[in-house]
């Protein structure tokens, strides 16, 4: 309770600096970095930007400043393009290389992986629920000469919907403040699959006039509600692919439970505050000659602070032992795993013209996981806590040098219960105005996630205590970009003593395992889009190779997305219009499937999945600042067969056509 008040106190301190909005006045563009668009957006799309709608005359489109975690700035983008209709789903953002389950807000399988890595500490687990969970990554803050709101909604399946609203205004041109909320609630079509979201964001940040000192901070409420049905009965399946009439109602597929749900419920305080020790610059009114001879320098001292605490709980009403094997009751059965992390990060950055960006940092995790209960099996006691502190150091290094942009950063434990490390460069050279190039590489050992190490369980088979290696991988990356046409990525990965779930073949329940041999995975990825007039032709393609002796990292070998549509501006241009077909793809393989007790995915080699093409028609919109999306989902589905699934036992969605709408207020 008292590093909640901590942090609470860090954050009242910007609060008070509150004072009457003020209507409107100029901002300027300064925030340390280059300012660039939220998109790849070409020149006739950017044209629909209604600038000329802004209610302050000296405001710009470029002043209303979105500024990440990482401290990367971009601005508001009112624009229509291609990426904008990628990004119109429940995540908000180009969900490619994930397939999504029926229902809205549920999960999403995975088609591609990634594994770089600069986390030095256990995940929470119950991965498969955290796809919507926003993490200190996903939290941005923003700068804005007059309020900004953005309005965005969707309509979900059958009863419910999608709506996120965001609103921030600058108080002084100090301080900023933001509010969003995202919610969502969907009934789904199969049986007992509801699912109810909702995101709470609130966001400050604050600088004094001379800029020497900056403090930025979130709090994040996060609340999602998934009920649970275990999938299609086995004697279901059949029916459901043969396609029957009378089983196109999906509510008549019976499932294999209908008294179940799981949640993940979290919060988060965050701060984030730095102090400029000296900062000399040159003045810019200096002579060229003088500026460039004189060294400039700047040291900073910044401390980051979070507080987080979180858990998933299943909860059953009865107990389905068909499903989950025996359980020590055979009513009201509740598993919750809980999760307290407190984190503090002491940083010195260097910043010198010659020498480049240099950065040093300790930091201190005080973690709590576990159960509030003790389970005896077997006549072993399985302990319920997992709790300690874990001290790591770690540092990062910027420079530009003769048109090379070099970057490096590492972390290791060194001390406490769990080991870990990384090491990650990164290089990027412009070939010239047009082509640009960049070479990475990323090391990582990390302890596997909580839940691999303990889990406690009402049903039996669901208990244990284990002690695993750490996973060890790496990774080369290499992309290439040709100006908005073509990007071309590709990476390498090696991963030892790798960790999955599956079931024992045993007591045929869910568990987790660790490979033991080395997993080679190869990946090339191809995005380009081509022209022809009104026409373009937008694709995404990616090729992956897997070497794994277990066959335990299964993934399609192809996955492509092809979007061909048409764009213009009719009405005398008060109306941007954007139109076509898309077509997502991905090859046969042997698809994971899904434990709703764990929130996981697992490891099976009975039956392949995929082949099936899934078709889009969609018509979007733009009038002023308002974007409409109207699209018909998977329009191929009563002719391209019934065999569509995004795990086993687990129906991808049929044909449905869905409305949506994004709108922006600059008052």
């Amino acid at each position: 309770m008292n590093k909640v008040v901590l942090v609470f106190f860090f954050l009242g301190i910007c609060l008070t600096t509150i004072a009457q909005v003020k209507k409107q006045f100029p901002i300027e563009n300064s925030q340390g970095g280059a300012i660039k668009s939220q998109d790849s957006i070409n020149t006739e799309s950017r044209k629909s930007t209604s600038i000329e709608n802004l209610k302050n005359p000296k405001a710009k489109i470029e002043d209303y400043l979105i500024i990440s975690h990482a401290n990367d700035t971009t601005y508001v983008d009112t624009t229509l393009s291609i990426q904008k209709d990628y990004k119109f789903n429940y995540l908000r953002k180009d969900n490619f290389g994930l397939m999504p389950f029926s229902n809205l807000g549920q999960t999403y399988n995975s088609l591609t992986y990634s594994f770089e890595n600069t986390s030095l500490m256990p995940g929470f687990g119950a991965q498969a629920r955290h796809f919507n969970y926003m993490e200190i990554e996903d939290i941005n803050y923003y700068r804005v000469p007059t309020p900004l709101t953005e309005l965005f909604f969707r309509t979900a399946f059958e009863q419910g919907q999608l709506a996120d609203s965001f609103f921030t205004v600058n108080t002084s041109p100090q301080f900023n403040f933001s509010i969003a909320y995202k919610g969502m609630r969907s009934l789904g079509k199969y049986q007992h699959i509801l699912t109810s979201t909702g995101n709470f964001r609130f966001t400050s940040n604050y600088r004094t006039k001379n800029n020497r000192y900056n403090i930025r901070g979130h709090i994040v409420t996060q609340d999602l509600l998934n009920q649970e049905n275990g999938g299609l009965q086995d004697d279901q399946v059949e029916p459901f692919e043969t396609g029957e009439e009378e089983f196109l109602d999906r509510s008549i597929l019976e499932v294999n439970f209908e008294n179940a749900e799981s949640i993940l419920r979290g919060k988060r305080f965050y701060l984030d505050h730095n102090y400029k020790m000296f900062n000399k610059v040159v003045e810019k009114y200096l002579p060229q000659s003088l500026n460039d001879s004189i060294s400039k320098s700047r040291l900073v001292v910044r401390h980051i602070m979070s507080f987080e605490d979180k858990y998933f709980e299943y909860d059953q009403t009865s107990a389905s032992t068909a499903f989950f094997g025996d359980a020590f009751k055979s009513s009201n059965l509740k598993d919750r795993a809980t999760l307290e992390n407190f984190y503090n990060q002491v940083q010195l950055d260097f910043y010198n013209n010659v020498l480049g960006s240099l950065q040093f940092n300790i930091s201190h995790n005080n973690y709590n996981y576990g159960y509030n209960k003790l389970v005896v099996l077997n006549g072993n006691t399985i302990t319920n806590r997992l709790k300690g502190n874990i001290f790591a150091a770690g540092g990062k290094y910027h420079k530009r040098y003769k048109g090379f942009d070099l970057q490096g950063e590492f972390g290791v434990n060194i001390s406490g219960d769990f080991d870990g490390n990384y090491l990650k460069a990164h290089a990027t050279f412009k070939l010239n105005d047009d082509i640009g190039a960049t070479a990475s590489i990323n090391h990582s050992s990390k302890a596997p996630n909580y839940n691999t190490l303990l889990y406690q369980s009402d049903y039996l088979n669901y208990n244990w205590q284990n002690s695993f290696n750490n996973t060890e991988t790496q990774q080369f990356a290499f992309k290439l970009q040709y100006k908005e046409y073509i990007k071309l990525t590709a990476d390498f990965n090696t991963v030892n003593d790798y960790m999955y779930f599956k079931k024992d073949e045993t007591t045929q329940q869910v568990q987790p395992f660790q490979n033991d041999k080395t997993i080679s995975y190869l990946r090339f990825k191809l995005e380009n889009e081509i022209k022809f007039g009104n026409l373009a032709l937008n694709n995404t393609i990616l090729y992956q190779n897997v070497d794994d002796d277990n066959n335990t990292l299964n993934i399609p070998e192809f996955t492509t997305r092809n979007t061909l549509y048409y764009s213009n501006h009719l009405f005398k241009k008060a109306l941007y219009l954007q139109t076509g077909v898309t077509l997502n793809y991905f090859t046969k393989y042997y698809m994971n499937a899904y434990n709703p007790l764990l929130a996981e995915f697992y490891v099976q080699t009975d039956r392949e999945f995929g082949n099936f093409p899934r078709l889009d028609f969609f018509i979007n919109a733009k009038i002023r600042q308002t974007r409409i999306y109207l699209k018909a989902e998977h329009f191929n589905s009563a002719f391209t067969g019934y065999n569509y699934y995004s795990a086993p036992n687990n129906p991808y969605r049929d044909f449905t056509v869905r409305f949506g709408v994004v709108w922006n207020f600059f008052l």
